[in-house]
Parts: structure tokens; C-alpha cells; sequence
């Protein structure tokens, strides 16, 4: 399929395949990009799609253009209530929130969630359906502006990072929370362990301090906790289709407003590279979006 990007999300996959430490290695020179969202121009009668229709898509690559051809198991219906800035913000981190959150989380409605990184793009996406859940959320910030983002997401109660063991532990009468979504690691994996209720799930998705920790497995044993990886790209791809059900079941969230990404930036396409710079020195407060259709002026 051919898609016209009218915006064009930026991830943190984005800014280590520019350093060349992502997983998927793209040979040079190559095009940034894997979420974006737009309308089609052309599409193979079998895809259900035809030119004119709103969009989302997760290409993987690519999506910092003007335009992107894609696979169609790739894209998916963008409601008319959602706008194309928000639709660029939904594949890749509202997917993987469902795929944390559900199948590798199992929440349940009135569990408490812990949301580290929860000012960002992935982190307000993951406060936004664990609250649709009917999860209750305490949101890890280490600013008052990344509080505000946090709360503007649906977080129920922020706390800091610093001390945020005894924050919890305060705000959940001592028991902990059932899981913790923690796409940031470094020093805090200890102290989010101890911040588990018996039996809670401590879902790993990433390091952006840059720091991997390790796990003495023995405090696993103390509160039969669990320590869970969340691949959502691994799981996928041995299986496309699994996206299309995924965004089956937002779509009753999206259509109803309790999924609403938080937009912290949008600028021009010929600004890719201070998007990346915002989102590798950890200043973006919501969703940083590129708009190919903005003027090179312009920032919002």
C-alpha cells in the first residue's frame, strides 16, 4: 500500500537504529520512521482498503517521508474522530502498552499499576489503557512538568522518582502494587521489586537510562514475584495478523475517547533530528510527532 503521511510518530526504536544499536540493523543509508498516519493512495484490492481512506500504519521504517509504501497487514482504519497527529502516536506505543498491560501483564480491573517513564510517549500510553482497564495508576515522574503530563494521561496519583519505594508503599498501605511497567531499568529494577505485592509482575520493556540491571533471583522467591519480558516486536512478527486483533480491541476505546495520546510536540519534517535529540535526552512530555506538511519554521 501507498500511504501520503500527514504526520509521522518518533520512538525510542528510532533514536538506536540511528546509533546502529537496535536490534534490527538497517543497512545505509535508510529512512527513520515506523509509525505514521495519513491517507491511502493506492492499495491492492485485497487489503480492504481503498484510496481516500484515513489511516494508521507501522511500517517499521520509512515513515519520516512524505509518503510510505507498506504492507497491508500493517495498516489499520484511523477513526473519524482521531486526528492524524494522534493517529501517528498510537502504533507503536499504544500496541505495545496493550501487549504489556494484557497478554504478558495480565491486569485486571481494580489493580494497581506502576508506570515508570510515564511523562513520555510510551509511558502516557501505558497510563492511558491501564486507566481504561480499570486499573488504578501511580505514575513514576522525576519533574513537576512530567507530573502534569503524567495526571493530563489519566494518572491517578504521581510520585517521585527519587524515594518512590516509600511513595508507593505509602500510597498502597504497605501491600504494593499487582504490576510495574518499566521501560526505563537502570538503578530503580531493585526498588521496583520491592515495590511488588505478593504475586506482582515486574514487566520489563526497555533501558532507556542506558543501563541494563540484574536480577538477584532470589527476591523473586521472597513474594512470589515475577519478572516478565515484554517483546512486542519479537511476538509479531512470528505472526502479523496479531496486530490486526490488537487494534480491534482499542477500537472501542479510541472510538469512545478514553484512548487520547498526549501530544508534547510536533515540528517539521526537516527537524527529525532535534525530534530524536528530545526524545535520547529524555526532555519530551508526551508524543513528539513530525508533520511533513509543516512549514520548516514552525514548531508547536
Amino acid at each position: 500500500m501507498l500511504i501520503d503521511v500527514h504526520a509521522a510518530g518518533v520512538t525510542y526504536p528510532d533514536v538506536l537504529q540511528t546509533r546502529g544499536t537496535y536490534q534490527l540493523k538497517l543497512a545505509l543509508p535508510f529512512i527513520p520512521g515506523s509509525e505514521v498516519a495519513g491517507i491511502v493512495l493506492d492499495a491492492p484490492a485485497s487489503s480492504g482498503f481503498r484510496r481516500g481512506d484515513r489511516v494508521a500504519a507501522f511500517p517499521g521504517f520509512g515513515g519520516f517521508a512524505e509518503q510510505v509504501a507498506t504492507d497491508p497487514a500493517v495498516v489499520f482504519p484511523l477513526p473519524d474522530r482521531v486526528t492524524f497527529t494522534a493517529g501517528a502516536a498510537l502504533p507503536m506505543n499504544y500496541l505495545t502498552a496493550h501487549f504489556a498491560l494484557t497478554r504478558r501483564g495480565r491486569v485486571l480491573p481494580g489493580e494497581t499499576v506502576l508506570v515508570h517513564g510515564a511523562a513520555g510517549g510510551l509511558g502516557t500510553a501505558v497510563v492511558q489503557l491501564a486507566r481504561a482497564m480499570g486499573a488504578r495508576v501511580i505514575a513514576v515522574v522525576s519533574s513537576d512538568a512530567k507530573a502534569k503530563t503524567a495526571r493530563q494521561a489519566g494518572a491517578h496519583d504521581t510520585v517521585s522518582v527519587d524515594g518512590f519505594r516509600e511513595a508507593v508503599a505509602e500510597l498502597t498501605g504497605g501491600h504494593g502494587v499487582h504490576a510495574i511497567v518499566d521501560p526505563v531499568g537502570g538503578e530503580r529494577f531493585t526498588d521496583s521489586l520491592r515495590s511488588l505485592a505478593p504475586e506482582g509482575r515486574l514487566l520489563v520493556l526497555g533501558f532507556t537510562a542506558g543501563e541494563i540491571p540484574t536480577v538477584k533471583v532470589n527476591r523473586l522467591l521472597l513474594n512470589n514475584v515475577d519478572v516478565i519480558g515484554v517483546g512486542w516486536g519479537a511476538y509479531w512478527l512470528s505472526q502479523p495478523t496479531y496486530l490486526r486483533t490488537q487494534w480491534q480491541e482499542l477500537a472501542a476505546h479510541l472510538e469512545a475517547g478514553r484512548l487520547d495520546p498526549v501530544i508534547g510536540s510536533t515540528l517539521p519534517l526537516a527537524h527529525a533530528a532535534d525530534a530524536l535529540r528530545e526524545l535520547d535526552e529524555r526532555r519530551a512530555l508526551g508524543k513528539v510527532v513530525l508533520m511533513p506538511r509543516m512549514n520548516n519554521t514552525e514548531r508547536v
